[in-house]
């Protein structure tokens, strides 16, 4: 622990903060909940006040993680309570609602994504609009599919869903993936690799694709990734 504490007091984390009868106690705690010392450093970085507040608010943060379906001892347990630090149970519940109309989840879908991503309950109505807009309407994804996969929600819609998709739709309508790819796999490799997968292949069948991808990920829509 006086390991961690240093490390932590060296941000200025910790000023003017009761080690004794606040900081240690939290950070005993937030250990029993199955969080490693790099984990409550990143989550203090995060949330610097989550180690100056009293015990029993974050005991009650851990419950709202909790009922999120995040256990102890979860990798995600940082990163839920992160998203639930400045809110409380009626704006969570205000919020998984939310996101059960707009990306038409289930209680059990929403059972699986929120463990696995929940950051989703810190994005704005209007983000996650768009991406329902987006992901399920015009890209014809299942709701479950999402579910299963929510990281992809945490990825730019204009920066590298759409681009990408429009990508993908163009080889397919083109017949030049020789194998139906999976979307999310496409959407989660790093820039170089979709590249080298889905764009310098095809240099010779279709010599205009890297541009109109660089432009798809400027925002536009050239004419060629305009689908009927």
């Amino acid at each position: 622990m006086d390991n961690l504490l240093r490390l932590l007091k060296r941000g200025f984390w910790l000023h003017g903060s009761d080690l004794e009868r606040v900081v240690k106690p939290n950070v005993a705690f937030l250990r029993e909940c199955g969080l490693h010392d790099c984990d409550i450093a990143k989550l203090c970085i995060r949330e610097p006040r989550v180690l100056r507040i009293k015990q029993q608010r974050l005991q009650a943060m851990v419950a709202c993680a909790k009922a999120l379906c995040v256990p102890h001892g979860s990798g995600m347990l940082g990163k839920a309570l992160q998203a639930v630090a400045s809110t409380d149970e009626e704006k969570i519940a205000t919020k998984v609602d939310y996101l059960k109309k707009t990306l038409r989840w289930s209680d059990s879908e929403v059972g699986i994504a929120l463990p696995n991503n929940p950051m989703v309950l810190t994005y704005s109505k209007e983000r996650l609009q768009r991406l329902s807009e987006f992901l399920i309407s015009e890209a014809g994804l299942e709701p479950g599919y999402i579910a299963h996969r929510p990281a992809m929600l945490n990825y730019s819609l204009d920066g590298r869903l759409r681009p990408r998709y429009y990508v993908m739709k163009y080889l397919k309508e083109n017949r030049l993936l020789h194998r139906d790819r999976d979307y999310y796999s496409a959407v989660a490799l790093t820039p170089k690799v979709f590249m080298d997968k889905f764009i310098c292949p095809h240099k010779e069948a279709a010599p205009h694709l890297a541009e109109d991808y660089a432009a798809a990920c400027r925002g536009e829509v050239p004419a060629r990734f305009r689908f009927t």
